[in-house]
């Protein structure tokens, strides 16, 4: 193994905090990764890695040595692809929400491969907040206003939401005709956040600002496409992003209601680590994915 694998291959193991994990990440063996780390110790004579035996943690100079790592092995990949034909190539981890994956995604997915041919997708879908380095999730596609997590963001688009109800739910409840009736027998469909358990409020904006509604919830979910099947049961009021009920408004399955407060809108942005950013793979995607997004708003 080379001096840039072997460095390669010490990032992940320090990213993942796990020998087992960043071997099968890399396509190793675990004994040969072993090997290699301990050549690398002896080579560069210091102890870079502390190992239990439930989890490895980088030493005060495994931290420094980590941190140059970065910084040489991101300078080569940046050399290198500068040279005209050079296409990025390795595998590619990406954690993408579902409707996120199948609206905008997905479709058009071969045409990057075809682009790409030496990058190898791994996707994972979920709603959860991820651990990007430590679970070794290259990027990660989410929707909504994001918390301040460290991880850099780039905005891709910003999606319309809408208010919205089966016929049968307005059959029984009424078509609501303004915020305050809302109050008056209405409920929700009620959509959990996976971190804390809590509702999401209904909210609207108004002359400017954005109002907040909790309403009963008889029933409620974590995941959208369940979310998405209960508000066409008639079960509540629900928001959505236009884009995942187009096909409902078309059919008439579901009903756009209150439409001179509509939700604010959510931006959709692709996160990845400080150290992420100039990779090629990580560099490719992105512009690729934005160009998508640039085009479903066309």
């Amino acid at each position: 193994m080379d001096r840039f694998d072997a460095m390669r291959l010490f990032i992940r193991v320090v990213e993942r905090r796990s020998f087992t994990q960043a071997a099968h990440d890399i396509g190793l063996p675990r004994s040969t990764a072993t090997q290699a780390i301990h050549q690398l110790e002896r080579r560069l004579g210091v102890r870079l890695l502390q190992r239990t035996t439930r989890v490895v943690r980088p030493t005060l100079d495994g931290e420094a040595y980590y941190r140059r790592c970065l910084a040489i092995l991101q300078d080569v990949d940046d050399a290198e692809g500068a040279f005209a034909g050079t296409k990025p190539k390795g595998t590619l981890r990406i954690e993408v929400q579902g409707t996120l994956a199948r609206h905008f995604l997905m479709p058009n997915l071969p045409a990057f491969l075809e682009q790409y041919p030496d990058i190898e997708i791994v996707m994972s879908e979920s709603d959860r907040w991820v651990d990007l380095v430590h679970e070794g999730v290259d990027c990660a596609l989410r929707w909504g206003e994001l918390a301040d997590s460290g991880l850099v963001a780039r905005r891709l688009t910003v999606l319309t939401r809408i208010t919205c109800a089966a016929p049968t739910y307005l059959k029984r409840f009424g078509h609501p005709k303004s915020l305050q009736s809302l109050g008056v027998g209405h409920q929700i469909v009620g959509l959990r956040l996976l971190t804390s358990g809590d509702l999401e409020p209904l909210t609207f904006t108004v002359d400017g600002r954005i109002e907040s509604m909790l309403l009963p919830a008889p029933f409620s979910a974590t995941g959208p496409e369940s979310y998405l099947l209960a508000t066409r049961l008639g079960l509540g009021l629900a928001q959505m992003p236009h884009f995942h009920i187009a096909e409902d408004l078309k059919r008439g399955s579901l009903v756009a209601v209150l439409t001179d407060n509509p939700p604010p809108s959510a931006p959709v942005s692709l996160m990845y680590a400080q150290n992420r950013q100039l990779s090629p793979r990580v560099r490719a995607f992105s512009d690729w994915l934005a160009q998508q997004f640039r085009r479903s708003e066309a």
